[in-house]
C-alpha cells in the first residue's frame, strides 16, 4: 500500500510542477503580447490608393 501512495504522490507532484510551469509561461506570454503597440498591428485595407504600383516578374 505504501508503494501505491508513493506513486500517487509522485504523480501529484509532477502534475503540480507542470501546472506551475504552465502558469509561468502563460503569464510571460500574456505580458509579452500586451507590450506590442496597437499601431504595429494595424493593416490598412484602402484599395483605392492610386499611388500604389505593382510589379510583375516576367
Amino acid at each position: 500500500m505504501k508503494k501505491v501512495l508513493k506513486v500517487i504522490a509522485i504523480i501529484v507532484a509532477v502534475a503540480g510542477i507542470a501546472a506551475a510551469v504552465y502558469a509561468i509561461v502563460k503569464k510571460f506570454l500574456d505580458k509579452k503580447e500586451a507590450e506590442v503597440p496597437a499601431e504595429e498591428e494595424y493593416v490598412s485595407a484602402d484599395l483605392a490608393d492610386e499611388d500604389f504600383v505593382t510589379e510583375t516578374v516576367a
